[in-house]
């Protein structure tokens, strides 16, 4: 398996990167916020890498961290989650915010994906549970990012708005703190 890429950045597409490694150009599959982390052309770069083999096909999948990659790994091991739905449950939500939308069981976070409803978020969550390395709620500081999401939502704010401030939240502090966070921030964007 190729777990990760040293090279320079020789293209950069909307969807993948082409990465020049000692003269063998690697194209690597990333999600939008990857490329935006990645600097630009001709500068040198390190992936975190994943290669998914089928019979069709051998395509590698590239993170900015090794938390993402191992994210990425741990989704795609949900049966019904293909590489593609798993780059994008990344790509919307982020690895720390993943965590707490899995801990907190918030399911419109998960419907907020494109390509996930409601069956397959509370799916996602059964199985993802276990898998993912959670604290235990009793060391849990303050609310969830549900409560903050639902407040929001009773605000009157779309859950495009809600996704992206929601992204941006620290994982500590309660309720009523993120909830102040996310109102100034979304005060700023209007």
């Amino acid at each position: 398996m190729i777990g990760r890429l040293r090279g320079d950045i020789a293209e950069k597409g909307s969807d993948a990167v082409l990465l020049d490694v000692g003269g063998v150009g690697y194209e690597v599959i990333v999600a939008p916020n990857t490329i935006g982390k990645l600097p630009s052309v001709g500068q040198p770069a390190v992936l975190h890498t994943h290669l998914h083999v089928r019979e069709d096909l051998m395509a590698l999948y590239g993170f900015a961290s090794p938390d993402e990659r191992n994210l990425f790994q741990v989704l795609i091991g949900v049966s019904g989650v293909g590489p593609k739905l798993a780059l994008a449950v990344l790509a919307t939500l982020g690895a720390e915010n993943l965590r707490n939308v899995v801990f907190a069981e918030d399911v419109g976070a998960l419907t907020a994906v494109p390509g996930i409803g409601q069956r397959s978020a509370q799916k996602l969550l059964l199985e993802l549970r276990p898998k993912l390395d959670l604290p235990d709620a009793a060391l849990q500081p303050g609310g969830s990012l549900a409560e903050v999401r639902e407040a929001l939502e009773a605000l009157g704010y779309q859950s495009v708005e809600i996704r992206d401030v929601l992204r941006e939240l620290p994982a500590e502090g309660t309720v009523e703190e993120s909830l102040r966070s996310a109102l100034q921030e979304l005060g700023k964007q209007r």
